[in-house]
């Protein structure tokens, strides 16, 4: 449902990708790893459409992601998470993922949630309370979004991101700064929702996360692909190994 067909991005002399090509498939989660200066963010941005190749292309659905803004990228069924949480921390959980709703694309300003007509607030509500029941934060609804744990808070981020009913979903770093049942908790909603059929793409340094969760791994190392497979196989890659280990006395 998404793929990156010879993507190579350069910002100045510095060629952040190279010639990246990756699929990600219905109903799968893609791991997209490499140590810190891969490319790993860059190549993120390309594949949800925040930033523009410098050459190739990103199709989703058939469709190139170039071009076009992030609501009607939202509206095509992709939904993203960034690495660092962006909530309204003395606002509810509830809210906090309603105006999220709203606001998908990012274009609105905090006012224009509290315009809405009264039977579109409420469907925006019962939208959100659905999500949040969907990735187990229920009992947390009307607790104020700032008073949870950081797992929980990426666990509320990911709520937000369903409620535009995506069919592919974008996880910046979903792992990092985690404590160990936070990683737990986080890889068992990504489980459940893979399940549901929705499709997932993560990028992660943190291999142990993602190594006994996810369908296949792309691994990159100074902007290029050095090895794509089944997470056993990419584990025993003499050249993954060299990029994670290499160097290390």
């Amino acid at each position: 449902i998404l793929e990156a067909r010879n993507v190579t991005r350069k910002f100045g002399g510095l060629v952040a990708n190279n010639n990246m090509n990756l699929q990600v498939k219905a109903g799968e989660i893609l791991a997209l790893i490499g140590p810190n200066g891969a490319g790993k963010s860059t190549m993120f941005n390309q594949l949800s459409g925040v930033d523009t190749p410098t050459s190739g292309e990103v199709l989703f659905l058939g469709q190139p992601v170039a071009g076009k803004d992030s609501r009607q990228i939202a509206r095509m069924g992709m939904s993203r998470t960034f690495q660092h949480v962006k909530l309204l921390p003395t606002m509810s959980v509830l809210e906090n993922v309603a105006i999220g709703t709203h606001l998908r694309g990012g274009k609105g300003v905090l006012s224009a949630a509290w315009r809405l007509d009264r039977t579109e607030e409420a469907r925006l509500l019962k939208e959100a309370a659905r999500q949040i029941e969907r990735v187990g934060l229920g009992e947390f609804m009307h607790a104020e979004a700032g008073s949870l744990a950081l797992g929980q808070q990426r666990i509320l981020e990911i709520a937000r991101a369903l409620c535009a009913d995506p069919c592919l979903l974008l996880l910046d770093e979903p792992a990092a700064g985690l404590r160990h049942k936070e990683k737990q908790a986080l890889a068992d909603l990504l489980r459940k929702l893979r399940a549901e059929g929705l499709a997932t793409l993560i990028v992660e340094h943190d291999m142990d996360f993602v190594m006994n969760l996810v369908d296949r791994v792309v691994v990159m190392e100074f902007g290029q692909k050095i090895a794509e497979g089944l997470p056993d196989e990419v584990q025993q890659n003499p050249a993954v190994l060299e990029a994670y280990l290499g160097g290390v006395e």
